[in-house]
């Protein structure tokens, strides 16, 4: 069945979208305990930050968006080899734009910064060095890294229209790998906080150069013909910016929104650092279902609407909703409920203090508001994108920009850091809102009896395991005397156990049947 093979792909994705998020918190985890929360970490997750949400930008959102729906268009319609001709005349012009802004920034880097980082502070620390030049030197080599990452997302969207998840599903495990590797091998070698700061910010380049060429290999053994090309605005091409250039706002106000919280975040003395491990931990479960439906589901639409086949579509529409519901409102009520016992398993120990972990708990409690709306953008803008529409998401994520912005401002003030995460988790519902009346007035959203049904089902037995997870607030750990170990064994073992109660609720309440398991890992194919 059609809906079989769409939990496949998101089973698939989500796996190893799992192994690379397990990786990355091993990852944050030792980031946390050598250089905790402070001028390095908030030096270098600024760093880190300018090109990947530029690669956000360029690469997953506008990209993938609008040449996906193109490239499935060409393989339905006219062969696989002109469709990898199209890819190959888009890769040429990407690569010019893209290394074209790399030099830019590159060139002017100690003032570019501060769109991200004016708040840093600039005078010069016990070692002579300021936040802020740690933060410039550390971006001018990391940026590199959103051209390598650029190339992958095409390679990537080509492999997901062919339905080859697997690869371009894993490659983010590169990154992890290669920060694990100098989080553990430059303390062994005396390396102080900048000097590992500066490690992590050539490691990340490096694994966008191992990325790029995992993701052309498989394309290679899949047979995809691509090539360098002289950059040209050929018919398809100019299809493709035409789509692309609303994409490109809608994602770019998406980030700008984070670019925004982070700037604001700077003005406070490690508070860029708390919302980046709390935005971690939420990118956890948003990873695993948002991205893994999004990437899944957008091939599938495109193909079924070329197809005519509009039942088809909506059906997967709302298996989509429905996959995206159950797996994520428990995730949701889990980090509300227990974000401190969470916080302090994963991370308090080193330079990772209880101070920090009470102020990330307040940003990562209003995040958790906020997740099943990020996941739902992830679910709903496919159905835009699919049909060749990016004008209404640039519309709808200006809206919700606005509404952050504003609110950012305001809450930063009145509440704290914190409130940059309310805002954030505020301007996603109204854009969840914008895109579900815009697809209810289109009939392309139209739910049926089954996703109706299950819906409140899904949140009552999420709401049960909440309870459960509060009643046994008083009896949890605090994780004072215990070793990594042993901690991660008692978070299992609580996370466990609140998943399997909510799993027993889902099935009392039936929210979801044996038989959906079974579907889900069936060898059948549609």
């Amino acid at each position: 069945m059609k809906e079989q093979r769409l939990l496949k792909s998101t089973a698939i994705i989500a796996s190893l979208t799992l192994v690379s998020r397990v990786l990355g918190l091993a990852r944050d985890i030792l980031i946390a305990g050598f250089l905790g929360a402070g001028a390095v970490s908030d030096a270098f997750f600024t760093a880190f930050k300018l090109p990947n949400v530029f690669r956000r930008m360029f690469a997953e959102g506008a990209f993938n968006a609008a040449f996906v729906p193109l490239y499935a268009k060409r393989i339905e319609q006219e062969s696989e080899a002109a469709a990898d001709e199209f890819a190959s005349e888009t890769m040429a012009v990407l690569f010019v734009a893209v290394g074209a802004l790399v030099i830019l920034f590159e060139l002017t880097m100690p003032w570019s910064l501060n769109i991200i980082g004016g708040g840093l502070d600039k005078t010069p620390l016990e070692n002579g060095i300021a936040p802020y030049s740690l933060a410039v030197a550390y971006a001018w080599i990391t940026m590199p890294y959103l051209l390598f990452m650029s190339m992958a997302a095409l390679f990537s969207g080509i492999l997901n229209t062919r339905g080859l998840f697997g690869v371009a599903a894993a490659v983010p495990i590169i990154l992890n790998i290669f920060m694990i590797g100098s989080l553990l091998g430059l303390p062994l070698l005396g390396v102080g906080k900048s000097g590992l700061g500066m490690g992590l910010a050539v490691a990340v380049t490096l694994s966008g150069i191992a990325q790029m060429g995992a993701v052309l290999w498989a394309c290679r053994k899949a047979g995809v013909k691509i090539g360098l090309r002289r950059p040209r605005l050929t018919p398809g091409v100019k299809r493709l910016v035409i789509l692309g250039i609303p994409g490109l706002l809608s994602a770019g106000i998406t980030q700008i929104n984070l670019l925004v919280s982070h700037t604001i975040a700077t003005f406070r003395d490690s508070a860029a650092s708390w919302l980046t491990y709390a935005d971690r931990l939420y990118q956890l479960p948003l990873g695993m279902i948002g991205i893994a439906m999004g990437v899944a589901l957008l091939p599938a639409l495109s193909r079924r609407i070329r197809a005519g086949d509009e039942i088809g579509a909506r059906n997967s529409f709302n298996r989509g909703i429905e996959i995206a519901a159950f797996l994520t409102l428990p995730a949701s009520v889990a980090l509300f409920v227990i974000p401190d016992f969470l916080i302090a398993g994963l991370y308090q120990r080193g330079e990772f203090v209880a101070e920090t972990t009470l102020q990330v708990a307040k940003a990562l409690r209003y995040f958790a508001l906020g997740l099943p709306a990020f996941v739902l953008i992830k679910v709903l803008t496919p159905a835009f994108f699919a049909r060749e529409n990016t004008k209404a998401p640039m519309v709808f994520a200006a809206i919700s920009a606005i509404v952050n912005i504003i609110l950012g401002l305001l809450l930063f003030n009145l509440i704290g850091f914190e409130g940059l995460a309310l805002a954030t988790s505020i301007a996603a519902w109204v854009n969840v809102v914008c895109l579900s009346r815009s697809l209810f007035r289109t009939t392309h959203l139209d739910p049926d009896a089954r996703l109706i049904s299950r819906l409140p089902r899904i949140g009552l037995a999420s709401a049960v395991m909440g309870i459960g997870l509060w009643f046994a607030l008083p009896f949890l750990p605090d994780f004072e005397d215990y070793g990594l170990i042993m901690d991660l064994i008692l978070l299992a073992l609580i996370c466990g156990a609140g998943g399997a109660l909510y799993i027993l609720a889902a099935l009392v309440l039936r929210a979801f049947g044996v038989s959906d398991i079974r579907d889900a890992f069936s060898r059948k194919r549609a």
